[in-house]
């Protein structure tokens, strides 16, 4: 099916898109309920029929994409000779109900460093609809004695065994949330100045306590690191409230967090739900 196709490129790119279904069908129409297409920008995948139908959902679509709604939408379109010209005029005669759902980029979340922490914090993720990037220095915290786990996994999971781990920075998404928690306090380190140095990632956040942040922080900005560049990295990481050190409690209490973040982001990309009145 070319519109199922079209949803996993999009999925796959971290393109937006909306998925259009011919939800009911009142009298005659082109195709039949059930019909489906895929609208991203500057590109279609199925049909729902052509003509006026077509053109007028995939329109609206497209305002859906420029808005970055988040929440889908119904109208009702009449298939009649009233239609702009430009657009195919359609005497089916019939009415139809569109459903357009929007297709959002999926958060991304990089965790550097697969101990006992990374583990538990991955285990959590992965039940979330997420693009997961797991890395560590070391091979054996990422042999499938460890991960398995997470091999029925709702995330799609990216596994990166990097020697030099602060080179998977320039690879994940645009939008990636860091998680800085490897094994070794220069690895980190170096993880933060390379982090800094990257435009294209969502937020950082560092595990540890406030005598290590205090001696980053002096290396940071040896490194020529400004103050407002060190206030985007998030030290300690978590929810504040939660003061367990045990590895579970520590990862709920940072998955806590960015799922909250998610939703904030969500909702300040959403548009107001709105419906379209018919179209005649």
């Amino acid at each position: 099916m070319e519109w199922l196709s079209a949803v996993e490129r999009l999925r796959r790119e971290r393109r937006p898109g909306v998925l259009v279904t011919l939800a009911s069908v009142r009298g005659h129409s082109p195709r039949e309920a059930g019909a489906k297409m895929v609208v991203a920008e500057g590109a279609t995948w199925g049909s729902i029929g052509g003509g006026n139908l077509e053109a007028t959902a995939v329109a609206r679509a497209r305002v859906m994409l420029t808005d970055s709604a988040s929440v889908p939408e119904q109208i009702s379109l009449s298939l009649n000779d009233k239609a702009p010209a430009e657009h195919g005029q359609q005497c089916c005669g019939g009415e139809v109900q569109v459903l357009l759902e929007p297709l959002a980029v999926v958060p991304a979340v990089a965790i550097f460093g697969m101990g006992h922490v990374g583990l538990e914090l991955a285990r959590i993720l992965a039940r979330h609809d997420v693009e997961l990037h797991l890395v560590d220095s070391r091979a054996d915290q990422l042999g499938h004695d460890r991960l398995g786990v997470l091999d029925d996994a709702a995330a799609r999971v990216h596994v990166h065994h990097a020697p030099v781990p602060e080179l998977v920075l320039g690879q994940v998404p645009p939008g990636t949330h860091v998680l800085v928690m490897t094994h070794d306090h220069a690895e980190d380190a170096a993880l933060c100045d390379g982090a800094l140095r990257c435009q294209h990632l969502g937020s950082i956040g560092l595990i540890g306590s406030s005598a290590k942040w205090s001696r980053f922080r002096q290396r940071l900005g040896a490194e020529g690191h400004s103050e407002s560049d060190l206030a985007r990295i998030q030290t300690p990481i978590g929810l504040a409230e939660l003061t367990g050190k045990d590895p579970a409690t520590i990862a709920v209490s940072v998955a806590a967090d960015l799922v909250r973040a998610f939703e904030s982001q969500a909702r300040a990309a959403g548009a107001p739900s709105r419906t379209t009145k018919a179209v005649r």
